[in-house]
């Protein structure tokens, strides 16, 4: 299989299904970014953290590329001509948000009680959590701009939600976890 195609050149890509869009259509908007998301978290997972987190960090892209798989694949194409689903054995589950939030209450019963806004920043590796969070961020408000116009999962939209909270948690305990400072937001009066 050739990594390049030529079927892109004139401005549209294949849905999951074969149906072709413009590639600033809103559904490619949509994966393109978790796309660059998972990029991102792979990043995190490179850097010296503790292996508990780079663990769960290949469980959030594998979850990741599943959300990708679902959002690529347009209504009509998910139930195949036999009456299967084509997107019911990815895997995206309840219990991958409770994994989340998990991680999340173990991670926080460790760290102070946040009183404040932080500044992102602080580490390398910090700075890279709240990138990614952002980016998770507005690969959910993409999805659920998409959903406005055609059916998304309503699990997919939650596990973003849930996950960008993750990142920040994440950024702060590795904050704790590095030694470095956490730097309260505190406007000015």
């Amino acid at each position: 299989m050739k990594v390049y195609t030529k079927t892109g050149d004139q401005g549209t890509t294949a849905l999951f299904g074969g149906d072709r869009v413009p590639k600033d259509h809103i559904r490619i908007e949509s994966y393109g970014t978790v796309d660059e998301l998972n990029s991102w978290i792979g990043l995190i997972r490179d850097q010296q953290i503790d292996t508990h987190y780079q663990e769960v960090l290949i469980e959030v892209q594998d979850r990741l590329f599943t959300i990708g798989a679902i959002l690529a694949t347009p209504p009509a194409k998910e139930v195949l001509k036999n009456g299967t689903r084509r997107l019911e054995n990815l895997g995206l589950e309840e219990r991958d948000i409770t994994l989340l939030e998990n991680e999340i209450d173990a991670m926080e019963a460790a760290l102070p009680q946040m009183t404040h806004f932080v500044l992102p920043g602080g580490h390398t590796t910090v700075s890279y959590c709240h990138i990614a969070r952002c980016v998770c961020r507005r690969a959910e408000r993409l999805a659920v701009h998409l959903s406005h116009d055609e059916p998304v999962s309503d699990l997919a939209i939650k596990y973003m939600n849930r996950l960008s909270d993750y990142l920040f948690v994440l950024a702060r305990k590795l904050t704790a976890d590095l030694r470095a400072e956490e730097v309260k937001w505190i406007p000015r009066k």
